[in-house]
């Protein structure tokens, strides 16, 4: 597994991380032992980064890494959880008191005196250019309540104002071969500024797996079904924004890219490894419902892609998806 440096913490994380959203909900069910399992599989596969937020199950995603935790002293392993999501999403409502509650609520499920990585969870846009929130969160690292600091962020935008404070240590943006814009502007900045980036829903919500076609479903708890138009929370989350007709016939040319040019890599994998061949990118955080999924993603650490292989991937997003995505976000 390749290890990279994580911004300005300064920490050392596996180029593949573990996301765990699916472990408090949103995916459908996890029972607590099948998901404790998937944070051993991963550990034991290298990974040495747990991404999670306050609200993953209201907390069950956290509680259960802190259970993990707390059977694996030593591990090593850098956990990044997420705030502000709890409340109405207004400006209003990221103020120093709340950071404060959300704070200590993190720190107990966690079962830890100081969080490693607290990062804004997609606030509203205007949040990104106050400076009352930073000086906010650089009161939390002086009181000891955390480390470092970043952002989730929706769009480009927003990306490219949090890398211009000299508190934030990382970066966390959709990127993956169906969202290629932040390769245009914020992976040069944050390079330069020396800010870290997390790239999350690195398969487009498992279209990049190749398992889905049109008549796929999906369970009713799963934000697939309920969110597939934005009807929950920003559209960009589920499938990358991507219309789902249109996803899976990308997805399928992607799958014949794989099987003609890595024939032991499955699709999903292939595309974990495009996403950890940016040298700008610190971690890529998929998630995994099951032991033997994390081991697989884990895998893609340590895969080299072959020439032509992101020439490729330019191809196809220019063909299926550039004139519907690129201009969001």
């Amino acid at each position: 597994m390749q290890t990279r440096t994580l911004g300005r913490t300064g920490r050392s994380v596996s180029v593949i991380g573990l996301g765990t959203w699916q472990l408090g909900a949103d995916w459908g069910e996890v029972d607590e032992a099948d998901a404790l399992a998937v944070l051993d599989a991963a550990y034991g596969a290298g990974v040495t980064f747990f991404d999670t937020a306050d609200v993953y199950g209201d907390g069950r995603s956290e509680s259960l890494i802190g259970s993990w935790l707390k059977a694996n002293a030593g591990s090593g392993v850098t956990v990044a959880t997420k705030m502000g999501r709890r409340v109405d999403q207004i400006p209003e409502n990221y103020v120093l008191d709340n950071f404060r509650e959300w704070n200590d609520r993190s720190r107990r499920n966690l079962g830890v005196d100081a969080l490693d990585l607290v990062q804004l969870h997609c606030p509203p846009t205007p949040v990104y250019s106050s400076h009352e929130v930073f000086d906010a969160l650089d009161t939390l690292v002086a009181e000891g309540r955390i480390r470092n600091y970043g952002v989730s962020v929706e769009t480009v935008e927003e990306a490219l104002t949090a890398i211009r404070r000299p508190g934030v240590a990382s970066v966390q943006i959709i990127l993956n071969a169906f969202r290629l814009k932040p390769l245009d502007e914020v992976l040069p900045a944050a390079a330069t500024a020396g800010v870290g980036i997390i790239a999350r829903v690195p398969l487009a919500s498992g279209l990049l797996s190749g398992r889905y076609d049109l008549d796929t479903t999906f369970a009713a708890d799963d934000h697939r079904t309920y969110n597939r138009h934005g009807e929950a929370f920003d559209v960009g989350e589920t499938f990358s924004g991507v219309d789902y007709a249109t996803g899976v016939r990308a997805a399928q040319d992607f799958s014949e890219l794989v099987r003609g040019s890595l024939p032991d890599v499955t699709p999903a994998q292939a595309a974990l490894a495009w996403v950890a061949s940016l040298p700008e990118v610190s971690t890529v955080i998929p998630g995994a419902r099951n032991p033997d999924q994390a081991r697989a993603n884990a895998v893609a650490g340590s895969i080299e892609l072959p020439a032509g292989f992101d020439d490729a991937v330019h191809r196809l997003y220019d063909t299926h998806l550039r004139e519907a995505i690129h201009s969001r976000w």
